[in-house]
């Protein structure tokens, strides 16, 4: 909206008000869009933990969970409604909203986001930890998934596989097995963020750096000469995409300043999913799938811990790998402080955004 006024509306004064041009730039919007997210998000956040808390919004504890996570029972929840309203109002403020790329990343937030809301209503509601069944939850990502790759067909979708570090290797994929491929993506991404969110600032805080990441990653793939030099496949209709990762990773770090231990508000379902589901769909669209295993490396442990805890139990009649999955919940039962499983966690997804974009030059 401020995009199109500045750039295109008041076009005819750029000459007698240069500082106008700036709108022009990529590389500025996403700064704003980026900073518009985070006040956002530090101005809205106190007013919605008192309504959350007024409508008695609060968060229901498993109770097979670790005992410590008893006490913050009735903390309130759906706190993520937070950070899609800033995402998605910075997106609009500073997006050229021409850009298909831009809605579709847009409609893959709020429609995850649309299912976590709807798991979290009925937690609060039956006042038990348990909402959406997961049948239920499996069909409406996958209609979710089907629209959004029936967008990405209909907008000339290039089904080219990128590979990391091996630059020559583009193999174009028939489109039904490439749609399953995205499907996995965008799905998976979804549920690793819901099942790592299980500690006060500990999905929030790693989404922000795999959010930034992304950031980097989705402007040199819009950027042509850049993405040819990299080795990547240009894609210069993804550049606003840059201003929607940004956006994600400001509005996360402004609702950290509530979540960071003890949290003030949880995220819930309705934050998780769609922040899951935004980050794979981006990866899908600037055609960095694999590398996303790498680039969000923790969310990925994380859901390798469930798969492989559920599917040991099952094998073996009973044993554990670990003493309670998702990993962040075996190191607790270890000993390890929440604060330090918080930071140590935070640290490995530093270094896997890290060497993450370090394959850009090892191609």
């Amino acid at each position: 909206m401020l995009y199109y006024l500045f750039y295109h509306v008041l076009r005819g004064m750029h000459d007698s008000l240069s500082w106008l041009r700036v709108f022009e730039y990529v590389i500025f919007r996403t700064s704003v869009a980026a900073l518009s997210a985070l006040m956002m998000s530090l101005l809205v956040g106190p007013y919605m933990i008192r309504k959350l808390r007024e409508f008695q919004v609060g968060q229901q504890i498993r109770e097979e969970g670790p005992r410590s996570h008893q006490s913050k029972k009735g903390t309130p929840t759906m706190g993520g409604l937070l950070i899609i309203g800033s995402v998605a109002v910075s997106t609009l403020l500073w997006a050229d909203l021409k850009n298909a790329n831009v809605w579709i990343v847009l409609f893959s937030m709020l429609a995850f986001g649309a299912i976590g809301f709807a798991d979290d209503y009925l937690k609060v509601v039956r006042k038990h930890n348990l909402g959406l069944t997961g049948k239920q939850k499996i069909a409406l990502q996958f209609a979710t998934c089907a629209a959004v790759i029936a967008a990405l067909y209909f907008t000339g979708y290039q089904t080219v596989l990128t590979v990391p570090f091996i630059k020559t290797f583009k193999p174009e994929i028939w489109w039904p097995i490439y749609a399953v491929f995205i499907w996995f993506v965008i799905t998976g991404s979804s549920n690793a963020v819901n099942l790592t969110d299980g500690l006060d600032g500990l999905a929030i805080s790693i989404t922000f750096v795999t959010a930034a990441a992304l950031t980097g990653f989705t402007y040199v793939t819009g950027h042509e000469l850049h993405a040819v030099y990299l080795g990547l496949v240009p894609m210069p209709q993804v550049e606003e995409v840059t201003i929607f990762c940004a956006a994600l990773a400001g509005a996360s770090l402004g609702f950290l300043w509530f979540n960071a231990p003890p949290a003030e508000v949880f995220m819930g379902d309705v934050g998780s999913l769609s922040i899951g589901g935004a980050i794979g769909t981006v990866a899908v669209v600037i055609k960095q799938e694999f590398l996303l295993a790498l680039i969000g490396g923790v969310f990925v442990i994380e859901a390798l811990s469930v798969m492989l805890q559920v599917g040991f139990y099952k094998l073996t009649k009973g044993r554990r790998i670990f003493k309670m999955s998702p990993l962040h919940h075996h190191f607790e039962l270890s000993g390890w402080k929440e604060t330090k499983i918080v930071f140590r966690f935070l640290i490995l997804a530093i270094f896997f955004a890290l060497l993450s974009l370090a394959t850009l030059k090892l191609r």
